[in-house]
Parts: structure tokens; C-alpha cells; sequence
């Protein structure tokens, strides 16, 4: 103990506190693997995910994939995607839409005390058979970038009439380009066409302006994000994970992937708890 004394004494203010930041970071994981194990045995959610904070200034935006009872990394189960639902609804989380986002981070709009954006990338089927019920039944709304040269070709993503049904129900339909190729391996002229031709698609099917659109498999540059912007996007969305904040840039929107893993729900509330504690410390974002 003396000699750990002697070493704390010689660290410098910045050294300590960087020190003192990991201990705090190890300590919350530690209780919060504590916590999980005793809503397992409880079946109630630890009380200190009531103390989620989403001050005005970080959002949260889940990413998800596909929600199906599948063994597949971007296969979330029902059971789990319904325990996600749940306790958003049960801790006062409220859905918002991407121009509200874009509207927070650009013209520095207000926002509910807990806003959250639920996104799916791809448009595939099961987001309308199974997400869609389960959503509703929670009040939960979500936005959808789908493959517009997808939707009604492949059997496994969704048609245009229930991208309508889900679109009149208030979830917002976006872009996710037309044939979801790389845009970093593709040329100027390629990623020009994949986002015009995406947004004429939604236009002619749906009768809507996509204003936002979701990088294919997340890679993108400045360049990229320039050619989105001429395009008519408003906004874009990336796989990076974090919260978004004011300071974040409307063209590289992070998002909070969500995965099906061995413990799928404990990392789920893991992020919704700890991310915030960050940003309020000034851990994350300096």
C-alpha cells in the first residue's frame, strides 16, 4: 500500500486524473456485471439503469440489422428485440425521427429528455413481419435505410407496399443506396448513381423526399460525404459507435450497434447505461 502511495504521490494532475478514470470505468463494469446477474435471478432490470441521462446534448441511435430467431451476428432474437422495446417504453425513452436528429445537431432544436432513434440498415423482411408488431406494441416508431433495388425482388426484404404500410404507421423510410455497394471502391460516377437512383426509387415507390441515407457496410471519407451532400441529402449515418451530440457532423451521424451475441441484452442495457455516464463526465467527446 505504501509503495502504491508513493507512486500516486508522483503522477502529475492530468496522470492522476486519467488514473482515477479507469478505476472509476473498471468499478462500473464490475458492478454492473454484479447488476445483471441479479436481474437474472430477479427478472427485473437493475435500478441503476433509472438513472439513464440523455441531457440535450447526446443522442442515442440504435443500429439493427435483422430481427429473426437466427444464429447470425446481425439476427437479433424476438425474444431479445422485445426486451429491448420493453425497457425503453418501461424508462420513458421517446422515439424521434432523423430530421429531428438533423435539426438538434444543425439549428440546435430541442429534444424529449430521453431520445432515442431506432434504425434498421437493409430493409429486409423481417423488420415489418417481426419487428414492426413488436414496436407497436410499445409505442416504439423506427426508421428503416433500405436497398431500394431490393425491396420487391428478393424474398427476403421487404416489398414496396409494406414499406407504405410501415411508412403510414410513422416509421420514416431512407436510403441505404440503391444496390449497397462499397462506396469506397466505387468511382465518383458509381457512388453518384447509387445515391440518385436510391432517391428516385423511394420517390416514384413512396411519394417522399429520403433526405438521409445510411454509408453502405459504413465505410466512407470527407469525399464521400461531399458527394452525399450533392446528391440531396440532408444528413448521413455511420456504423462509428457513439452517441450523437451537437458537435457531431451531420454527414458521419454515429450510431449504437446493436448485435446478437451471448449475452445479447446484457450488452444492450450495458450501452444504454454507461454511454451517457461518459458523456457527463467528459470521458468520451472532449
Amino acid at each position: 500500500m505504501g509503495m502504491l502511495k508513493e507512486k500516486l504521490a508522483r503522477l502529475s494532475s492530468k496522470e492522476f486524473l486519467i488514473f482515477m478514470g479507469v478505476v472509476i470505468i473498471g468499478l462500473m463494469l464490475v458492478a454492473g456485471g454484479h447488476l445483471w446477474q441479479e436481474k437474472q435471478e430477479e427478472e427485473t432490470l437493475p435500478v441503476s439503469a433509472v438513472t439513464v441521462e440523455q441531457d440535450n446534448r447526446t443522442v442515442l441511435v440504435l443500429n439493427y440489422h435483422k430481427i429473426a430467431n437466427e444464429h447470425k451476428s446481425l439476427s437479433v432474437t424476438l425474444d431479445d428485440f422485445e426486451q429491448h422495446m420493453k425497457w425503453l417504453q418501461e424508462y420513458s425513452f421517446t422515439c424521434i425521427t432523423p430530421g429531428q436528429l438533423y435539426d438538434f445537431v444543425a439549428n440546435g432544436a430541442d429534444l424529449p429528455e430521453k431520445p432515442v432513434l431506432i434504425t434498421f440498415d437493409d430493409g429486409y423482411k423481417d423488420n415489418y413481419t417481426n419487428a414492426f408488431p413488436i414496436m407497436k406494441k410499445y409505442g416504439m416508431k423506427g426508421t428503416i435505410f433500405v436497398v431500394t433495388g431490393f425491396l420487391g425482388v428478393y424474398d427476403n426484404y421487404l416489398t414496396w407496399d409494406q414499406a407504405k404500410e410501415l411508412l403510414e404507421a410513422g416509421f420514416n423510410i431512407e436510403s441505404h443506396t440503391y444496390s449497397h455497394k462499397s462506396m469506397t471502391e466505387a468511382s465518383d460516377e458509381d457512388i453518384t448513381k447509387e445515391l440518385v437512383k436510391s432517391r428516385q426509387t423511394i420517390k416514384e415507390k413512396l411519394g417522399i423526399d429520403s433526405d438521409f441515407m445510411a454509408y453502405p457496410t459504413g465505410t466512407y471519407n470527407l469525399h464521400i460525404a461531399e458527394l452525399v451532400k450533392e446528391a440531396g441529402y440532408k444528413g448521413a449515418f455511420t456504423i462509428k459507435y457513439d452517441n450523437v451530440s451537437r458537435d457531431s457532423n451531420v454527414y458521419a451521424l454515429e450510431r449504437v450497434p446493436v448485435f446478437h451475441t451471448s449475452e445479447t441484452n446484457k450488452d444492450f442495457w450495458e450501452r444504454l447505461q454507461y454511454i451517457p455516464l461518459l458523456y457527463k463526465y467528459g470521458w468520451i467527446k472532449n
